[in-house]
């Protein structure tokens, strides 16, 4: 900088006009060379997208007509009637637009339906599911699959038949967070509220807090949630949605990628008398807890059946509730408000629809967005202090348990491996 200020100050000391002349001339002639240089460099590796705006710009600017002279007063008042005939026409289509604008809006919406009923016919062209348990007890049957997407934490599918249990009463029991923590069944909800809620379309957004291990602290999820019912099947939605209205704490740490969805269906009964009196089921679930990946699928394998355990005598004492004409809660009179379609329409409309791509539920879009974990660069201590610490509060305590554990910490200590 101070070079080129002392050879503009030697110019303009010239003795005579025409000598700063050239020495201004001398000077500039580089400069212009170099842009030069550079405009030709810009426009040999502009963009693609730079030229077919040009084009598209030009093409606009050469159909546009020309300015025409002010219309006279009877050809305005014909104009004018024309747009208000025409605007007097399609008020039911506008009205019809208006709904679907407004059902989009929703926290919960048609692409989050079409994005389930891809899972249960599997259908969504994720990687295939990897059987993890089978379990039965004399009313329930149990099994469970996983699967790795190339990026985003584990997901779980899951199969529950109930014996003796009919669709509408299984979707309030677990619609039902009152009734969650009044049985207890599911002994991780500490706290629930509802902050919005749709009574045309049964559109709940709630709050809710869980309780995890003493070396993490507690979760707290703002969930949408919404069912839809063809025949006696029912598609419940529930994902995280974004709420910045609520503000964010320390502790509980928010979750925001959540999605846990269920198909309940009826099923024929395994009495072998050809009954539908038996209710599958299908769960969808997946969530970044904020814990390494490889530690929460060990967390999850061993944790999974003592938890689904108490889901069955908790459905059960439901039933009994219902039988005796208890009162309905406020969440379960909200199950209750369903939007009902024909599975043969969304059928038609799945292989072509491109709203689940936008509005999915969280396997796709949200998951997408997951581009790399941040465990992969936690330090190896603290991958080795968590996994001794799931050691230590693992729910059976078994000693094959924690070999479990401390080889998957061996093998992140050791080295890279997948998440």
């Amino acid at each position: 900088m101070s070079a080129l200020l002392d050879l503009l100050m030697g110019i303009f000391r010239q003795q005579t006009l025409g000598g700063a002349a050239l020495e201004l001339a001398a000077l500039a002639a580089p400069l212009s060379l170099a842009a030069l240089v550079g405009l030709l460099i810009g426009w040999a590796w502009r963009p693609r997208w730079a030229g077919v705006v040009t084009v598209d710009n030009a093409q606009q600017m050469a159909q546009l007509p020309a300015a025409a002279p002010p219309p006279d007063r009877a050809t305005a008042t014909a104009v004018v009637s024309r747009n208000e005939a025409a605007a007097v026409v399609p008020r039911t289509v506008v009205a019809h637009a208006a709904a679907e604008d407004e059902q989009q809006q929703l926290a919960v919406n048609t692409g989050d339906l079409l994005h389930l009923w891809r899972l249960v016919d599997e259908k969504d062209g994720g990687p295939s599911w990897i059987h993890m348990m089978d379990r039965t007890l004399p009313t329930m049957r149990y099994q469970a699959w996983r699967r790795d997407p190339p990026s985003g934490p584990p997901q779980y599918r899951s199969s529950t038949i109930f014996e003796d249990a009919s669709p509408e009463v299984v979707r309030d029991f677990f619609w039902d967070d009152e009734f969650r923590m009044k049985n207890s069944w599911d002994d991780m909800l500490l706290q629930h509220e509802t902050l919005e809620e749709c009574t045309e379309t049964g559109t709940m957004v709630v709050r809710w807090v869980r309780k995890f291990p003493f070396f993490c602290s507690d979760r707290e999820y703002i969930i949408g949630r919404r069912i839809w019912a063809s025949g006696k099947t029912f598609y419940c939605v529930t994902k995280g949605v974004p709420r910045p209205s609520v503000p964010r704490q320390n502790k509980p740490r928010r979750v925001d990628l959540y999605y846990s969805s269920w198909c309940i269906r009826p099923v024929e009964s395994r009495k072998g008398d050809g009954a539908m009196s038996a209710c599958e089921v299908l769960l969808f679930h997946h969530e970044d807890m904020g814990i390494p990946w490889e530690i929460a699928k060990l967390g999850v394998r061993q944790g999974m059946w003592g938890c689904v355990k108490r889901i069955e005598p908790g459905l059960r004492a439901y039933q009994v509730g219902r039988t005796a004409g208890e009162a309905v809660s406020k969440c379960a009179a909200m199950a209750q408000v369903t939007t009902r379609f024909s599975a043969d329409e969304l059928v038609i409309a799945g292989p072509g629809n491109t709203e689940a791509s936008s509005s999915s539920s969280g396997d796709g879009a949200e998951v997408g967005k997951v581009t790399k974990h941040w465990a992969n660069s936690i330090p190896k201590v603290l991958m080795v202090g968590g996994a001794v610490a799931l050691a230590c509060c693992t729910f059976d305590g078994g000693l094959l348990t924690k070999a479990v554990i401390f080889g998957t910490a061996r093998r992140f200590a050791g080295g890279p491996g997948r998440r």
